[in-house]
C-alpha cells in the first residue's frame, strides 16, 4: 500500500476498487484485490463519442469515491470518541452520512456557474461523488450513467457489508485494509477459527478483517503464552523471547503486546492502540511525540556509552516511529501474533514430557512411530489446554 495522499486521505491503493479504460473495448471496468488475486468486472460500454481524456477522467474519479467511501470503514466514528461540531468523529459522522446524497449526486452534480466558480464540499466523499457526477455530464450518456450509478452503489453496500462483519463478494477487498476499531461482532469469526486452528489459518488472511483478527489473536497468544509459560517455568511475557532460541520467530511486537497485556490491558485495548498509531504514522504524523523524544535521548546515550561518535550504531539504536508496517498494521501486527502463538507452541514441545516409551538413543532403523504419537499427544495436549485457557478468559476478548 501506498502512503500518498489524494483529497487528504491516506491512499490503500490494495484495498479499494479501482477503474480504468480498456481502449480496446471501449469498456470501463473496475478491479479489486480479495487478498489472494484481482477480481475484474466491466462496468459499462463507453459511447464511441467519449475522447479518451474523458473516459479516463470518469475512471480516474471513480477510483477517488471508492478510496474515500472505504475510508470511512477504515477510519469510524467509533474509533474518534467525541462527535461534537468541529471533532474529528464529527468529521467522520458527516463523511459516513454523506452515503445518502452519493447516487443523487452522480445525476445532479455541482456545475461550474457562468462566471467561473463552483460550489466545492468540504465533505470528502460528497465532492468525490461530484467528481464522479461531472465526468458522467461531460460524456452525456444516460446508459453509461445508469451503470456506473448501478456500479456506486454495490460499491456502498459492499462497505455497509463490511462494516457488518461479512467479508463476502466484493466486500473481501477490506481483508487487506487496515481498520481503526473492530466490534465484537467482526471478532466472533476470528476467534471461532483460532478455536478450530490454534496456530492459524489462512481464513485469517482471506475471510475475516485483520483488526478483529489481530484482537482475537491477541486473545489466543496470551492464553498460548499462560500455558507454555508454566511447563517452561518461565514468565509468560517472556515466552516468545525464549522460544526464539529454538527457531527464529518475530519477538518484538508479540513480546509488547504480552507484556501490556499482564499488565492488565485488554486484547482489544492494546491491539487497537498499536493500530491507530501506525495510521497515524502512515498519514506523517507522530503518534507520540514525547516517547520518541525519549526515545532518541536514550539511543544517544546508550551509543556514547559503548560507542562515542558511532553514528551507526546510533541509527541502529534509534527508535521506531511504530512497531508495525505503517502500510498495513492490522496484517503485519496479525502475522506477528501468530508467530508469537507458534513460539509458544515451540516452547511446550520443548518442555513438555513426552512419556516413557520415548527412547532418545533408539536405533536409527526404528521407524519412529512412537516419536510421531508422542508428539501428536503432546501438540493436543497443548491445543487442549490453550483452548481450555482462551475459554476460562473469553471475558478478556468481550
Amino acid at each position: 500500500m501506498s502512503g500518498a495522499e489524494v483529497a487528504g486521505v491516506v491512499r490503500q491503493d490494495d484495498g479499494m476498487t479501482q477503474y480504468a479504460y480498456d481502449e480496446a473495448r471501449r469498456a470501463l471496468i473496475c478491479t479489486w484485490d480479495t487478498g489472494v488475486g484481482l477480481v475484474a468486472h466491466t462496468v459499462a460500454d463507453v459511447p464511441e463519442s467519449a475522447s479518451l481524456d474523458d473516459a479516463l477522467r470518469l475512471a480516474a474519479a471513480l477510483s477517488g469515491l471508492s478510496r474515500v467511501v472505504w475510508r470511512t470503514y477504515t477510519h469510524p466514528v467509533s474509533a474518534a470518541g467525541s462527535v461534537e461540531p468541529n471533532t474529528e468523529g464529527w468529521c467522520r459522522e458527516g463523511e459516513r452520512d454523506a452515503f445518502a446524497e452519493v447516487l443523487g449526486n452522480l445525476r445532479e452534480p455541482n456545475l461550474p456557474y457562468d462566471d467561473g466558480t463552483m460550489e466545492v464540499s468540504y465533505v470528502l466523499v460528497e465532492e468525490a461523488s461530484h467528481r464522479v457526477g461531472r465526468a458522467l455530464h461531460r460524456l452525456g450518456d444516460q446508459d453509461l450513467l445508469s451503470r456506473v450509478e448501478a456500479d456506486v452503489q454495490q460499491e456502498l453496500s459492499a462497505v455497509e457489508q463490511a462494516e457488518l462483519g461479512d467479508l463476502s463478494g466484493r466486500a473481501r477487498q477490506a481483508v487487506l485494509l487496515s481498520r481503526a476499531d473492530a466490534s465484537p461482532l467482526q471478532v466472533n469469526a476470528p476467534d471461532d477459527i483460532l478455536r478450530e486452528h490454534p496456530l492459524g489459518s489462512m481464513k485469517l488472511s482471506q475471510e475475516v478483517d485483520p483488526t478483529a483478527a489481530a484482537v482475537a489473536a491477541a486473545h489466543w497468544l496470551q492464553a498460548a503464552a499462560e500455558v507454555a509459560g508454566e511447563v517452561a517455568e518461565c514468565d509468560p511475557a517472556t515466552v516468545v523471547i525464549e522460544a526464539d532460541n529454538i527457531e527464529a520467530l518475530a519477538v518484538r511486537t508479540p513480546t509488547l503486546v504480552l507484556e501490556r497485556l499482564e499488565a492488565g490491558e485488554t486484547p482489544r485495548g492494546v491491539v487497537l492502540d498499536l493500530i491507530a498509531s501506525a495510521m497515524t504514522a502512515a498519514e506523517g504524523r507522530i503518534p507520540d511525540p514525547a516517547g520518541l523524544v525519549l526515545g532518541i535521548e536514550e539511543a544517544r546515550r546508550k551509543a556514547d556509552q559503548h560507542g562515542p561518535g558511532d553514528d551507526e550504531l546510533f541509527s541502529a539504536l534509534m527508535p521506531r516511529v511504530t512497531p508495525l508496517d505503517p502500510t498495513r498494521p492490522a496484517q503485519d501486527l496479525l502475522e506477528d501474533l501468530l508467530d508469537g502463538i507458534r513460539g509458544c507452541w515451540l516452547l511446550y514441545r520443548e518442555y513438555a514430557d513426552y512419556g516413557e516409551d520415548v527412547d532418545d538413543d533408539d536405533d536409527d532403523d526404528d521407524d519412529g512411530s512412537v516419536d510421531e504419537q508422542a508428539e501428536e499427544q503432546v501438540d493436543e495436549e497443548f491445543f487442549r489446554a490453550v483452548r481450555d485457557e482462551a475459554a476460562a478468559n473469553h471475558e478478556r476478548l468481550v
